[in-house]
């Protein structure tokens, strides 16, 4: 660990069930262990890891809770399953994990389950807030290359859909028209705002691809949460990701006249509003292989190679801070597919949903039996 790490915490959704067929138990979880909490959708449970700057430190704190709701799973004959949507067989009804809850009937009442879905929340903590809306406006110009890195939903009832994340096409993000905040008091009154109006029913009712974060919302902040992320089973992959988000975001402190859109791009906030909001459904669709357009001139760019330039963009910064080494799984998947390109490849080789799913199982098991807590 270099002394100019960030803290980082993860938010982790999982599905639940058995080989075939998505089981709701969040509620029992949630009761048995103090860190699980239930989503609106029983089939959902989530848990929450403390902030840490060390990677080895963030590594096991991601994956004790998995290795101790698998044991409990495992007495049920139930396991985690590692899609980010409803990949099995089921009907579309909402199964409610509270059902006194008034915000959970209203999400049911209002989307049904397209947010039954799961993923990872990456918070990188930031104590400037300056920094940390020039963080957030970055970042999102560039949050379609983390989606693509993370893909993993390309099935949903039991059907290939033509989506890398469909997760993130059926997700409703919400409120439909997010802008580009140009400081915190330009943040505090949209939100204000969207409350007064009805389009966000609390403060946690803000459904984007990235969004500030803090004990005290939206007064009080000191984080970045990046929330386009599919579910990562790898945990190795996942740190990566999170390495790649660390090392821009650093990248920018040390670069804000040239880094920050809301003084570098031709474009004006409500164009690039409009441009990242595009080129997150084509990262949906086609991952690493989507024709993007960059933030910065609009020239269109493959996202594989997009990629590519970031990180020999961050290479120096990447050897300052010791950190190169964890990048490694990022050139694995831009040689090898992501994770939905590979299930894809599966199933168009003849492979079943259920068989995809029985094997990606295995495969995190075994990564759990390796790994040294």
């Amino acid at each position: 660990m270099h002394n100019d790490n960030l803290f980082k915490g993860f938010e982790v959704e999982l599905f639940t069930g058995s080989q075939n067929k998505h089981v709701g138990v969040s509620d029992d979880i949630e009761k048995i262990f103090s860190n699980f909490v239930k989503e609106p959708d029983k089939r959902n449970v989530e848990y929450i890891t403390t902030p840490e700057k060390d990677y080895i430190n963030s590594y096991k704190k991601l994956l004790k809770p998995r290795i101790i709701l698998r044991q409990w799973l495992n007495k049920r004959d139930l396991t985690i399953i590692p899609s980010s949507t409803l990949c099995f067989k089921h009907d579309n009804q909402f199964q409610r994990s509270e059902k006194n809850n008034v915000y959970h009937q209203f999400i049911q009442d209002n989307y049904g389950i397209s947010i039954a879905t799961s993923s990872v929340h990456i918070n990188i903590g930031i104590d400037s807030l300056d920094k940390l809306f020039a963080a957030i406006r970055l970042v999102r110009c560039e949050a379609s290359l983390f989606l693509s890195i993370s893909a993993s939903s390309p099935f949903l009832n039991n059907k290939l859909t033509n989506n890398h994340s469909q997760r993130w096409i059926q997700f409703p993000k919400t409120p439909n028209n997010v802008p580009f905040f140009k400081n915190h008091d330009n943040y505090i009154i949209w939100i204000e705002e969207n409350m007064k109006n009805g389009n966000m029913q609390n403060i946690r009712h803000f459904w984007s691809s990235i969004r500030p974060n803090g004990p005290k919302r939206p007064h009080v902040l000191d984080r970045l949460e990046l929330r386009i992320c599919d579910y990562v089973s790898d945990i190795d992959l996942l740190l990566a990701i999170t390495a790649l988000l660390e090392l821009r975001v650093i990248h920018l402190f040390e670069n804000m006249k040239t880094l920050d859109p809301l003084i570098t791009s031709q474009f004006s906030m409500d164009q690039l509003t409009k441009i990242c909001d595009q080129n997150e459904i084509k990262a949906a669709k086609n991952s690493l292989d989507a024709e993007l357009i960059h933030w910065r001139d609009g020239k269109k760019v493959i996202c594989r190679e997009w990629i590519k330039n970031l990180l020999g963009d961050l290479s120096l910064i990447s050897e300052k801070l010791e950190m190169k080494h964890l990048l490694k799984p990022i050139y694995e998947v831009l040689e090898d597919g992501n994770q939905s390109m590979k299930w894809i490849k599966q199933y168009k080789a003849g492979l079943s949903i259920e068989d995809i799913m029985k094997h990606a199982t295995q495969d995190m098991i075994k990564s759990e039996e390796e790994s040294i807590l």
